[in-house]
């Protein structure tokens, strides 16, 4: 028996193993696959440049043509790779065809790998003239540029580099890129419903949150109409004939005042607002949409039973208020299966010697959509940004090349062992 320094009373052997490990360096983390990293590093000046062009291609969502040029462009490249490119209808008119590519895998891979990104945006027609792509210090901006072109340009990389270094352990390895996802996806639902339900995971595409995060949790959308019924009258001689429907509108928006604005949870904004046709008429019509924001789904439930009451007490007499939902995305919630896969994605992030944080957004996306059909779904894979969906949109160019690389190893990793379905709660 010995007492080795600085240990309790134990076997010499057992002491002498203690005390050299202890002595030993720590050992060395997860290496990177250099191969990989070299591949991304040399694609990033075209990334770069493909990037430019489209993001200076206006595709905001219903601008048909803007959406026709911007696959016009990617599916040549997808199809170079054996790709099977499908352009699918949108499913509402108005809409420009979404775009499915297929590659088939060979060998031992069994896996069914879904990514699924979007090329709308939410500018308008002449945006990308008076603010195109640019870049001062490590920051591009333009519009979509993070929202989401700068993630559709890296699943097209990743591609490319995968193929040409002849990785196929996979059964089917798909990308869709699809037209309508900032209006809720209207044009692709049954798109999603069986692509989701036809493959094992989904990798969204959406960027990632400052400094670096994955998203594991998104909130559900849904807007609320609020109509205004009233009666038009001349404003100047007979005033007191009319029933306003403006006014009433305002009234019924105070009910706004109860719900929060910000937070992590339920939130409630007006966003538009309409009433009257002209200056010299009493407004017959009114009309307001409240977009809401939800963690868990029930709060949908509550918010239109709080408009509904209000609905039903008007101040304008004569007046008439009917509250209306249209729903876009359900909330995805933290759940063990997202939470698994961010896992797996540190852990590859680790290799670059880099630590990948995960959080949650009010940003709603295709994936909540994979996750109600039991599919486990990882989202905010593309370019880290912010200020989305404004005039100041940006991406951190320094995370184009570990993005890209991250998604490539992803793809590798869940093909090699693919995550179960699950049977979704309720």
């Amino acid at each position: 028996m010995m007492r080795a320094a600085g240990l309790k009373w134990m076997p010499l052997g057992l002491a002498l193993v203690v005390a050299t490990a202890a002595a030993a360096p720590a050992l060395a983390g997860p290496r990177r696959d250099e191969d990989l990293w070299k591949a991304a590093e040399a694609a990033r000046p075209e990334q770069l440049k493909l990037l430019e062009t489209l993001v200076n291609i206006d595709s905001g969502t219903g601008d048909v043509e803007g959406g026709r040029r911007v696959l016009d462009i990617l599916a040549p490249r997808l199809e170079a790779l054996g790709a099977r490119i499908e352009r699918v209808p949108a499913e509402i008119p108005g809409l420009p065809d979404n775009l499915v590519a297929t590659l088939k895998g060979k060998g031992k891979g069994k896996a069914k790998i879904l990514m699924i990104g979007h090329i709308d945006t939410v500018f308008e027609p002449g945006t990308a003239a008076k603010w195109p792509y640019s870049v001062r210090g490590d920051r591009a901006t333009g519009p979509g540029v993070g929202d989401e072109k700068g993630g559709v340009i890296q699943a097209v990389v990743a591609l490319e580099i995968l193929t040409a270094k002849g990785f196929r352990n996979y059964d089917t390895l798909t990308l869709l890129l699809e037209t309508s996802e900032e209006r809720g996806s209207p044009g692709t639902r049954a798109l999603i419903d069986r692509l989701v339900k036809s493959h094992e995971v989904e990798l969204n595409l959406e960027p990632g949150d400052a400094p670096d995060k994955i998203t594991v949790w998104r909130k559900g959308s849904s807007t609320f109409n609020i109509d205004v019924k009233g009666r038009p009258a001349h404003a100047g001689v007979a005033p007191q004939e009319g029933r306003n429907a403006a006014t009433e509108l305002v009234h019924q928006l105070a009910t706004l005042e109860t719900l929060p604005r910000s937070g992590d949870g339920l939130t409630a904004n007006l966003t538009i607002i309409q009433a009257g046709s002209r200056y010299n008429i009493i407004p017959e019509n009114a009309r307001a949409q409240v977009n809401v924001r939800v963690r868990d789904k029930a709060d949908l439930e509550r918010v239109q039973a709080t408009l509904e009451e209000s609905a039903r007490n008007t101040r304008v007499p004569d007046t008439k208020v009917t509250v209306s939902r249209e729903n876009s995305f359900p909330p995805l919630p933290e759940n063990p299966h997202t939470e698994a896969l961010a896992a797996r994605a540190q852990a590859i992030y680790a290799e670059l010697g880099r630590e990948l944080g995960t959080g949650g957004n009010g940003g709603a996306s295709e994936s909540a959509l994979a996750h109600e059909a039991g599919t486990p779904a990882l989202d905010g894979l593309g370019p880290v940004g912010g200020n989305f969906h404004t005039d100041k949109e940006w991406i951190d160019l320094t995370t184009i090349t570990p993005r890209t690389y991250l998604l490539m190893r992803m793809i590798q990793d869940v093909a090699a062992r693919p995550p179960k379905t699950f049977r979704p709660a309720g």
